[in-house]
């Protein structure tokens, strides 16, 4: 049997108890604020708590980049030498970041088999796309055939990121949403629900006045997807705002046979620059 590393960027917003348990692979993205600090995406408990706070006071938002293909290069060649057989590289939608370009254009120069995922997706559900390759390996599955199973699932459908900003500049200002709908959002002071589309690209639900709206918004576009009753696989996911991640999860329950992970998923540097501090949602998995 092969012996698999499972590698993926960091805005897959893994919990940190995660990489160690389940051997998870890493590449950073970068950080680099106006002063030209530039650091390391991190979700680390101490980092990033730290990380919120300066970011929800920066008068200036830094910039974020993708990790250059010698970063992934450098962690493909030590899993080759702690003895890995093949690579499975799980990275965030390329609508959103180059990053799988870098992770692709590095794959080229290995002799093992590397297969590289554009999950089409971003922040915590990646990290239940990586748990379930990591169920697939412990099954016996070849690097070819979790990749198979992995693209077949994405393309079904069957993950989802959902969540709500809670200051939607933030949004704006890193240029995922169009300034129009930014302006809006500010000035009315209101939660904007979001998801990430079967393409791989972030769009907005609607506006809501307070979590409980935003909440109701949330279920209502999970609903559309997936019919009452199904088995859903959830992870809350947050920037420091856990409480009301934890309450939707929990809501989900009135519609569907849930099962919901813990630890919840924190928010690394990465994405919490372009959704802000506050942000609350989960990833989905649909079982069946």
């Amino acid at each position: 049997m092969s012996k698999i590393k499972i590698v993926l960027d960091s805005t897959a917003d893994v919990p940190i108890e995660w990489k160690e348990k389940y051997d998870f692979g890493f590449v950073p993205l970068k950080v680099a604020w106006p002063t030209g600090e530039v650091e390391d995406d991190s979700w680390e408990v101490e980092k990033i708590a730290d990380f919120y706070r300066r970011i929800r006071e920066a008068k200036e938002l830094p910039k974020t980049s993708q990790p250059s293909p010698s970063d992934f290069a450098k962690v493909y060649r030590e899993a080759i030498e702690d003895g890995y057989d093949e690579i499975i590289v799980l990275c965030i939608s390329s609508k959103l970041s180059g990053t799988y370009n870098s992770a692709k254009t590095a794959s080229m120069d290995f002799d093992i088999p590397i297969y590289v995922v554009d999950t089409k997706l971003a922040s915590g559900v990646v990290a239940l796309v990586a748990l379930r390759a990591h169920e697939l390996m412990r099954m016996g599955m070849s690097g070819k055939e979790i990749h198979d199973r992995i693209v077949e699932k994405i393309d079904a459908g069957d993950f989802l990121a959902i969540f709500y900003v809670s200051d939607f500049n933030f949004l704006v200002k890193g240029g995922r949403i169009t300034k129009f709908q930014g302006f809006i959002g500010s000035m009315l002071k209101l939660k904007v629900a979001v998801y990430i589309t079967e393409t791989g690209e972030m769009v907005p639900i609607g506006k809501a006045r307070g979590s409980k709206k935003a909440h109701e918004l949330i279920i209502s576009k999970v609903l559309d997807k997936y019919k009452v009753g199904s088995k859903l696989r959830i992870i809350p996911v947050s920037a420091g705002n856990e409480e009301e991640a934890e309450e939707l999860v929990r809501k989900f329950e009135e519609y569907y046979d849930v099962e919901i992970l813990h630890p919840p998923s924190r928010m690394a540097k990465v994405i919490t620059t372009h959704v802000g501090p506050g942000t609350a949602g989960c990833g989905i998995e649909r079982i069946e």
